[in-house]
């Protein structure tokens, strides 16, 4: 068969980009660090703005320094400016301060697939907010938001309500959608259940999806939520709707999940296998 003769240059060809907007985490199992992995893994190209550096491991958050808010913002306009981005995924905002820039550079830039985590405490429990912060992400984060994707302790937080049944996390979701976003995506890991199903609220349909997931027993859960919110971010990037977007990270997370379970690093909650599609 004739082939055509290459060409003098290759064909120009476009990354799917993603920008996370996060603290960092030593470690390597969640935050910035995880964002990136995940991205990378599904097939886009990670950007970073660094909010907070955290000195942590696998058992402990031992020290947080937060991101001058001014510095936050110089990074998101450095990439906006010549990058750009098809998503964005927010995780840990420190202060109120850092929020509202956060939120005025997000306007500024016109940012489309906004997919906020609102990280309020690490797996090993330490808090890693200022108190004032919360209301700030309701005002300020919220509105701009494609969906949230909060765990049930953010929930209660974020509704000031017990979160104990699935009925109580559908009212949640609810009322968390009264802040803006396109969709809720409330994470039912903390739910004491037999299996560990996320529930989908769909505002502009009103409509919910029960996304069923096995629970997975491992010790190897930090990051998990970090991995989530930035699968469904990649996802968006590549173009798919919201309800596939977030059904192809569920899928993802339970697979790394799975994947992450055998192995040990550190002497606490390790991460999840980012790469398990790529090596064992």
């Amino acid at each position: 068969m004739e082939r055509c003769a290459p060409s003098s240059r290759p064909a120009s060809r476009r990354y799917f980009r993603v920008l996370t907007i996060a603290g960092s985490d030593s470690g390597g199992g969640a935050g910035i660090q995880a964002d990136l992995k995940t991205f990378a893994a599904l097939g886009c190209y990670g950007m970073s703005a660094i909010t907070a550096l955290t000195a942590q491991n696998t058992r402990e958050v031992n020290a947080i320094h937060p991101v001058p808010p001014d510095f936050a913002a110089a990074q998101i306009a450095a990439v906006f400016e010549d990058i750009g981005a098809d998503a964005v995924k927010i995780g840990m905002l420190y202060s109120a301060e850092l929020i509202r820039v956060v939120a005025e550079q997000l306007r500024r830039y016109a940012a489309g697939n906004i997919v906020l985590d609102p990280v309020m405490v690490a797996q090993s429990g330490d808090r890693l907010i200022e108190s004032d912060a919360v209301g700030a992400i309701r005002d300020h984060l919220m509105p701009l938001a494609t969906i949230v994707t909060p765990n049930l302790p953010e929930a209660e937080v974020l509704t000031d309500r017990r979160i104990r049944s699935r009925e109580d996390m559908a009212a949640a979701a609810r009322e968390l959608a009264r802040g803006g976003s396109e969709a809720v995506l409330l994470k039912g890991g903390h739910l004491e259940a037999a299996d560990s199903s996320d529930l989908l609220h769909l505002c502009r349909e009103n409509r919910f999806v029960t996304l069923p997931a096995e629970r997975i027993a491992s010790r190897n859960t930090h990051g998990t939520g970090c991995t989530l919110s930035s699968a469904v971010a990649a996802r968006l990037a590549r173009g798919d709707d919201l309800e596939t977007a977030v059904r192809r990270a569920k899928d993802y997370l339970t697979d790394a999940l799975r994947a992450g379970a055998a192995y040990r690093i550190g002497n606490g909650h390790g991460p999840v296998h980012h790469f398990y599609r790529c090596w064992e």
